[in-house]
């Protein structure tokens, strides 16, 4: 379900009919105070006891509002049948909307809670003034307050108009974890039956009256400029209403998706040939190769301590990681409707508030004249946080003059999107006479020029060069002196956040160099893990502070739960990665996999450790352990994509090989027990670490490191 900013406004002037609390990461308040503050939702208990979560984060298939919803009915004591989920619009209301960093649990725990305890206890409070009762005889329960003496209750929604007279709690008491029903239970996703049965609706399932289709030709590389085109043959193409050149590209209006894509084709745009100096990406890889041979600009410097020995031996090794695209399974669309100095969009967008700007500066006009429906994503991955498709279709609509929706073809989704940014790796290790690790240097080159819409508008300091290598400057094993570094080289197509961020290309180059140590050495690769994550248990590298205590659990729960160490069958190998996500959740996985003599590799099993903190749903965690490394095993068996004469080369799952059932190993998750005060992220943490697993076990079963991705058959054979 949706909510307009109209209708929402609507909805809380009307909370006289009904207990309406307001929350944001600051505190928790009453309706008329939503102009003193800028609410991340709100909690509505109508007459009829019906609980509506009004909430700011887009579902996109990883169950966060189901998680959300969880969080809200174990504090509020509400029955789980009558709570219904709204999705909030931005507005001066819901001025900071967005999904992104795995962090929408997280920021949702606290405030939630506090929503959910404050309006149960204005309900008590209420039911005890009714009774005229001490309120401390009076108890929640399955969205009732019960008289614990005599048994009377009275249902939430005989009781919201007085509790609705009353002050919000600043503090309301919390619920102990012990005391728990709903949240930690495995629980079905809140809109599972919608989803399965066709009932939900995508943005590309939006349909308005008067709505025509459109379909965008866009340059294939930067800077390129249409030669000519067969404009009357796409216009004879039944359907087709109108050809019209944009700031973007070249539209096709018309009155079905079959005709747009019918009269793109006939158009035949020529785009004439690129430039010599077009980009290429095996030309960036050989600029990237060299820059991280460079010092970079220093992320994090650790001196080894007095006493530490000198190296006496050194290894070294340079991994190479790809671009890769978003590839969601619903294509990047948008419904736009531009009428005079008004707008109207529905999308499925991960930054609703981004999109309400640059929509509004597009056209010249002011925020409130923006409307923007947020609908499910078919998949987000990050690439969602910029809005370009929002502003084609906004484009379009303004010429064309009546609503149009926008759709971007598969071909279109894998050319032009904000790819995941290639990288290149320099590390080397020092051991002193005795074999010990004393010295780690570990330098990352990759993009600069941001040009997506993710562009920092902050100055470079560290902070921001440590964001483009996390993985590398957060190293959490306990080695005496460490040096990490950033290279920047310019990147002239889109690129910005993927799964995960900028971290799988770091721990890749991590994971599978710390196990090229414990061969120097001769030792058991997870052994050697455990080894070095002894000392402190607590370290600082950088803004991130890691627990080398949960860390070394959840690869004690691998090493246990796979057999580690067990002998395997010839052609076999058994491979072991970790990692812990921003210092927030750790996670360790052991592969076994098989290679053919043909060189393919066949994942067989991945066992899984996970420590995320409170786990609000197991379901949910195990269903993103699970997603994470099917993700995982389609980046490395053959997804990325390539450059020639500055366009994309790959325009289909075919292309990019993306895995398939077949592809998919069995699948062992073991959730740890945490000492977490709350729950942390799970959408991106699962996709680092198993990258590296998988590599590593393709060398205990062929011999042959692997050091550039993807990994191809010929690599193994």
């Amino acid at each position: 379900m949706k909510i307009s900013r109209r209708d929402f406004v609507r909805t809380v002037a009307l909370g006289g009919a009904g207990l309406v609390v307001g929350f944001n990461g600051r505190g928790i308040f009453a309706a008329d105070a939503a102009k003193q503050f800028a609410p991340n939702g709100w909690v509505k208990i109508d007459i009829d006891g019906a609980v509506t979560l009004t909430i700011g984060k887009s579902e996109m298939g990883q169950g966060v509002r189901t998680s959300l919803a969880m969080i809200l009915a174990e504090e509020l004591e509400a029955n789980w049948s009558r709570i219904k989920l709204v999705q909030a619009s931005p507005s001066p209301v819901f001025d900071d909307l967005g999904t992104g960093g795995s962090d929408s649990v997280r920021d949702g725990w606290r405030s939630l809670r506090k929503a959910g305890a404050a309006a149960r206890e204005m309900l008590a409070a209420a039911a005890a003034a009714r009774w005229k009762v001490d309120r401390g005889s009076c108890a929640a329960s399955n969205g009732a307050i019960v008289h614990t003496a005599s048994g009377r209750r009275f249902e939430y929604g005989a009781l919201v108009a007085d509790a609705a007279k009353l002050s919000v709690p600043n503090n309301p008491p919390l619920k102990n974890a012990r005391d728990y029903k709903i949240v930690g239970r495995r629980t079905p996703r809140i809109d599972g039956r919608d989803i399965v049965s066709g009932k939900a609706h995508y943005g590309i399932d939006t349909k308005i009256p008067g709505m025509l289709y459109a379909s965008l030709e866009r340059p294939p590389w930067i800077g390129a400029k249409q030669k000519r085109m067969e404009e009357e043959k796409a216009k004879n193409v039944r359907g087709v209403r109108n050809v019209m050149k944009t700031s973007r590209g070249i539209a096709v209006v018309a009155d079905n998706t079959w005709a747009t894509i019918k009269g793109r084709t006939a158009l035949a745009v020529d785009w004439g040939e690129p430039p010599p100096d077009a980009f290429d990406s095996e030309a960036h890889f050989k600029r990237l190769e060299l820059a991280s041979r460079e010092r970079g600009f220093i992320t994090r410097k650790e001196e080894p301590p007095p006493g530490t020995a000198a190296v006496a031996r050194t290894i070294e090794a340079t991994y190479h990681y790809p671009f890769y695209a978003h590839a969601p399974v619903e294509t990047m669309n948008c419904v736009a409707d531009v009428r005079e100095n008004r707008c109207t969009i529905w999308a499925p967008t991960q930054a609703p508030n981004r999109l309400q700007k640059q929509v509004a500066d597009l056209l010249g006009i002011t925020l409130d004249k923006v409307d923007v429906n947020v609908t499910l994503i078919g998949g987000g991955f990050g690439r969602r946080l910029g809005v370009d498709y929002a502003l084609e279709a906004a484009e379009i609509s303004r010429a064309a003059k009546v609503p149009v929706q926008l759709l971007w073809s598969r071909q279109d989704d894998m050319k032009h999107g904000h790819f995941q940014a290639a990288s290149v790796h320099y590390l080397s290790a020092g051991f002193d006479a005795q074999g010990a690790p004393v010295a780690w240097k570990h330098t990352k080159a990759g993009s600069f020029h941001n040009i997506s819409a993710l562009d920092p508008k902050e100055v470079r300091d560290i902070a921001w060069y440590q964001d483009w290598s996390w993985g590398a400057y957060d190293v959490p094993y306990a080695i005496p002196a460490i040096e990490t570094a950033y290279v920047t080289v310019d990147l002239p197509v889109k690129h910005g956040p993927w799964r995960a961020v900028f971290a799988p290309s770091s721990v890749f180059a991590r994971e599978v160099f710390f196990d090229e140590m414990a061969h120097a050495r001769n030792a058991d690769p997870l052994a050697f893990r455990l080894d070095l994550l002894k000392g402190a248990d607590i370290v600082k590298a950088g803004r991130v502070t890691i627990d080398r205590r949960r860390l070394r659990r959840v690869l004690e729960v691998v090493r246990e739960k796979s057999g580690w160490g067990a002998p395997v069958p010839k052609g076999h190998g058994r491979g072991v990665a970790c990692n812990a996500y921003f210092g927030h959740t750790y996670i360790a996985y052991v592969v076994d996999l098989r290679v053919n003599g043909d060189g393919h590799a066949h994942i067989e099993r991945v066992v899984a450790a996970v420590d995320c903190g409170i786990v609000v749903n197991p379901i949910g965690v195990e269903q993103q352990i699970e997603g994470g490394i099917i993700w995982g095993i389609s980046s490395a068996l053959g997804g990325e994509i390539t450059f020639r004469g500055g366009a994309a080369q790959q325009g289909s799952y075919a292309d990019v090989a993306v895995a398939r059932m077949r592809d998919t190993p069995a699948i062992e998750t073991h959730i740890i027990p945490s000492n977490g005060t709350e729950p942390f992220g799970m959408g991106e943490p699962p996709v680092p670490p198993i990258v590296p697993a998988i590599t590593n076990a393709i060398f205990a079963a062929t011999g042959k490191r692997i050091r550039r991705l993807p990994i191809h058959p010929e690599d193994l054979a």
